[in-house]
């Protein structure tokens, strides 16, 4: 303990490595001998942060659970745990009733979300997901927001078959889920080829040196053997507690804003020469979308430009961002645990200073960047570098057959046995086949042709974005991607009678306020409170770099073209020229403008009526 000097937080004592900006971080206080003043501390901490503790390093009972043949569940506990390992305990929420009626239990599964950084695969892994989704899951593949797949519906007695599988294509789903840094994201840029094998590189070592070091998983899910002398296993970076809450880590290459990094608790811009070579990283900090409703002291935030750092320096800018909020952040309540809050509580000055003890260095001043948009390019696009790539538009990134519609699981499943490139997953749900010699540029298209798979969709369509939500996700409280495809005909129908078919405006939807698919950064979200009722918000910029604003609350389904029609019909006659809808609604006074997080709240309703 004498080591280790205290740091004053709001939340109690932490403890800083001595040293660290020097060389790897050394693991927190959690690892160290407790005293009765830790001890005191931690027994206001939250319940989570004791499991932890007590989980032997993500442990807990996940073991002996496998084994309970008598119930498709694990314990409540074990299910906090098992989120570390890349799943979540669900049910099938459609038929929970009726199961309860018949005194049944809840028809239990798990989604298993993958961790792959940056979001590329090989056709060889591409076909090996393909056959784990029909074997052992529901027979579909989920793109998700995080550039990533997950699988739905896995039964408890096919987990280890489902993980083995996984492993045997080099690939895994440790800290896909839980209080750690998850899934890395980095723009796909298919036009910048030498610029996003940079981002790319970057958002792999992150994620690899930001892992978990626990054999755990290898053990319960793999059968591997218990390192010996594992009471004296630790973890460098997490130690016992690992993180207050979820972490999550972008880069992204401008014009592009697919990544939405600002809606990301740490973030790498990357700042290009004229050439498109990558001269160095703008590092942002303290974005996040989750809330609670009712809860104003619960927000999305939009991350703050923290400063500019050299190529060489990013991965420890990475390091030390990550555990000044490991040692920072409030671990007495989840509600207030991301980054964001620990940046409104120390300020953005000395959270910044203490990174750079961290490192050992100062961050430079921002370099000047511009984004476009944070939607998807769409169709073929030839990359600097003279391969070719194409961007299919994936309905809620949901790959699967559909019955006199697009073949996504059959097609491209057909793609991976003759591509010689590599598959890309994007921000926006979308499946990039990237990489393709022009020689085969014919035969890829061909096939997409033969599958009616979709290379675009309407402008509102394809600026679209939805959660799962029900019947599988237990925070949901509203349909989301069940229900958007049905409401985008709806508002197409309205925007063509006002002449905006053509106009680029995103639209996201989510089944509850956790936002998962970032509807606080829409120009049109919409937030689940209930059945078919929805909070609408409306005045997020287009490039995803502003916070929406609360226009209606509780819209019921069938009211929300009703609501929005009008706005459309004033945008159509009163915009200015290239003025985007997001910065329309706020300059006609139909909402005002959020600034940053706290602000969100500040009013909740139209400032005038449509």
């Amino acid at each position: 303990m004498d080591d280790h000097k205290p740091i004053d937080t709001p939340d109690g004592p932490a403890l800083e490595t001595p040293g660290a900006g020097a060389r790897r971080f050394e693991a927190p206080p959690s690892d160290l001998p407790i005293t009765e003043a830790e001890a005191a501390r931690l027994a206001g901490l939250a319940h989570n942060e004791h499991l932890k503790i007590a989980s032997g390093y993500l442990r807990g009972g996940l073991a002996d659970g496998l084994l309970k043949h008598a119930t498709g569940a694990i314990s409540e506990d074990d299910g906090q745990l098992v989120k570390f390992h890349g799943m979540y305990m669900q049910d099938d929420r459609d038929i929970r009733a009726e199961r309860t009626k018949k005194k049944l239990e809840k028809a239990f599964s798990f989604m298993i979300r993958l961790r792959i950084a940056g979001g590329v695969v090989t056709p060889k892994q591409w076909l090996a997901l393909d056959q784990i989704a029909t074997t052992y899951a529901n027979g579909t593949l989920r793109a998700t927001t995080r550039q990533t797949f997950q699988y739905h519906g896995v039964i408890k007695s096919n987990l280890k078959r489902t993980m083995a599988a996984i492993d045997a294509v080099l690939l895994d789903t440790i800290a896909a889920c839980g209080d750690v840094n998850r899934n890395v994201m980095a723009a796909t840029n298919p036009a910048q080829a030498g610029a996003h094998k940079v981002a790319y590189q970057l958002a792999k070592d992150i994620s690899d040196s930001l892992l978990p070091k626990t054999n755990a998983w290898r053990e319960i899910w793999l059968d591997g053997e218990r390192v010996v002398g594992g009471e004296e296993e630790f973890e460098p970076v997490y130690g016992k507690t690992y993180l207050p809450r979820k972490f999550k880590t972008v880069v992204a290459v401008p014009p592009s804003n697919e990544v939405d990094i600002f809606a990301h608790d740490l973030g790498f811009i990357a700042i290009l020469d004229k050439k498109n070579k990558v001269t160095g990283w703008n590092v942002t900090v303290g974005g996040g979308m989750g809330m609670t409703h009712g809860e104003s002291d619960t927000f999305p935030r939009t991350a703050d430009v923290m400063g500019f750092c050299a190529p060489q320096d990013a991965l420890k800018v990475a390091e030390a961002v990550m555990t000044v909020q490991r040692d920072w952040g409030n671990r007495k309540n989840r509600k207030n645990a991301r980054l964001k809050y620990t940046i409104e509580r120390f300020g953005l000055d000395a959270f910044r200073a203490e990174v750079e003890n961290r490192i050992g260095k100062k961050l430079g001043s921002p370099k000047p960047f511009v984004f476009d948009g944070n939607g998807d390019r769409y169709g073929w696009v030839e990359g600097d570098d003279g391969r070719h790539h194409l961007t299919l538009y994936v309905p809620s990134g949901r790959i699967k057959d559909v019955e006199g519609g697009p073949q996504f699981l059959t097609g491209l499943r057909r793609i991976a046995e003759i591509h010689e490139g590599d598959f890309r997953l994007t921000g926006n749900q979308n499946v990039i086949i990237a990489n393709v010699p022009a020689g085969k540029r014919a035969e890829i298209e061909a096939l997409v042709d033969q599958y009616a798979m979709t290379k675009g969709a309407g402008a509102l369509r394809r600026n679209s974005m939805a959660c799962v939500a029900l019947p599988t996700c237990g925070l949901a409280l509203a349909e989301s991607e069940r229900y958007l495809p049905d409401l985008l005909t709806e508002l197409e129908e309205s925007l063509a009678s006002h002449g905006l078919q053509d106009e680029e405006i995103t639209i996201r939807s989510t089944g509850c306020p956790n936002g998962c698919a970032r509807p606080f950064i829409a120009e049109i979200g919409l937030v689940g409170r209930g059945p078919e009722r929805y909070h609408l918000y409306l005045g997020a910029a287009f490039d995803g770099s502003r916070l929406s604003k609360l226009y209606r609350e509780d819209v019921t389904a069938a009211e929300i073209r009703g609501v929005l029609d009008p706005l459309f019909a004033a945008y159509a006659k009163d915009r200015q020229l290239g003025e985007h809808f997001g910065d329309f609604v706020i300059r006609a006074g139909f909402v005002s403008k959020t600034t940053n997080g706290p602000d969100f709240h500040e009013r909740t309703g139209p400032l005038k009526a449509a």
